[in-house]
C-alpha cells in the first residue's frame, strides 16, 4: 500500500500546499527515484517557501489597494525626468521604510508621480511590509464618515499600524479644521515610527498656505520634511504617451 495519498491528505490538513504541488511534480519525473531524500526534502521545502512568500505578497498587495499595479523597472528615468535609476535603485530596498524615513514625490500634473510613489509601494509589499494608499481627497472625506459613524478611532489606528502610508493627491484641496487635526493626528503618530510615502503637485514651501492654520502647518511640516528624502520629477505629461492612434480618414 502506498503512502503517498495519505501523506498528500496531511500534508493538505498541515496547510503545506506548496510542498504538495513539489510532491506532484515530483511524481511527474521518470528518475526521481535516484534522487536522495534529503535532495527532494529540500525541495519540497523550498517549494513551500516560495508558496508562503508569494501568498503574503498577494496578501500585502491586495490590502494596500493601490491605484496602479506599477513596477520600478518601469519607471521612465530618462535624462531631464528628475528620476536617477541608482535612487530607485537604493529606495527599492526599503530601508528607508525599515528607518521609518519619509519620501516626498513632488511633480507636475502627468509626470508620474502616482506611478513612481504605487511601484515603491509595490516593491515594499513585495518585502512583506504592511502599505496602505489613499488619495488625501478622498481620505480626509473617510474620516469624516467614520467620524459620523463612531468609527474613527478605529480607522485612525489603521492608518498609524501600517508600515508605509502612501498619500497621493496631497494639496489638490485646502483642509478642514477636522481634517487638519486629523492630519496632524496622522503624522505625529507615525512620527519616528513608520513612513509616509506623499506625492503632490505643490511645492514643499507651499504646503502651509494648503493646510492653512500656521501652528498645525508647522508641526505637520515639522513631522514630515526633516527626515524626508525628496524627489522632483520634470518634463512632460507622461498621459501625452498614451495617445490613441489616428483613426482612418482624419
Amino acid at each position: 500500500m502506498t503512502l503517498r495519498q495519505p501523506n498528500i491528505e496531511r500534508m493538505l490538513q498541515l496547510g503545506l500546499l506548496g510542498m504538495v504541488e513539489a510532491l506532484e511534480e515530483q511524481n511527474d519525473i521518470a528518475d526521481v527515484d535516484q534522487l536522495a531524500f534529503d535532495d527532494r526534502l529540500a525541495f519540497m521545502l523550498e517549494r513551500e517557501v516560495q508558496y508562503r512568500d508569494h501568498k503574503s505578497y498577494l496578501g500585502h498587495l491586495r490590502q494596500a489597494q493601490l491605484r496602479i499595479r506599477a513596477d520600478l523597472q518601469d519607471v521612465d528615468c530618462r535624462a531631464g525626468r528628475g528620476i536617477a535609476r541608482t535612487t530607485l535603485t537604493q529606495l527599492a530596498t526599503g530601508d528607508w521604510i525599515r528607518r521609518a524615513f519619509n519620501l516626498i514625490v513632488i511633480g507636475p500634473t502627468g509626470s508620474g508621480k502616482t506611478f513612481l510613489a504605487c511601484a515603491l509601494a509595490h516593491q515594499a509589499c513585495r518585502q512583506k511590509q504592511s502599505v496602505l494608499y489613499r488619495r488625501v481627497p478622498e481620505l480626509v472625506s473617510e474620516l469624516a464618515r467614520a467620524r459620523d459613524r463612531g468609527t474613527h478611532h478605529r480607522l485612525m489606528r489603521r492608518l498609524a499600524r501600517v508600515s508605509l502610508l502612501l498619500l497621493d493627491d496631497w494639496g489638490l484641496q485646502n483642509f478642514s479644521a477636522e481634517g487638519r487635526r486629523d492630519l496632524l493626528e496622522i503624522v505625529e503618530q507615525r512620527h519616528a515610527r513608520s513612513s509616509l510615502l506623499i506625492a503632490s503637485q505643490i511645492p514643499v514651501e507651499h504646503w502651509p498656505k494648503v493646510i492653512a492654520e500656521p501652528t498645525i502647518a508647522d508641526a505637520v511640516l515639522d513631522r514630515i520634511v526633516h527626515n524626508a528624502y525628496r524627489i522632483e520629477i520634470t518634463g512632460e505629461s507622461q498621459r501625452k504617451r498614451n495617445r490613441p492612434p489616428p483613426l482612418d480618414g482624419t
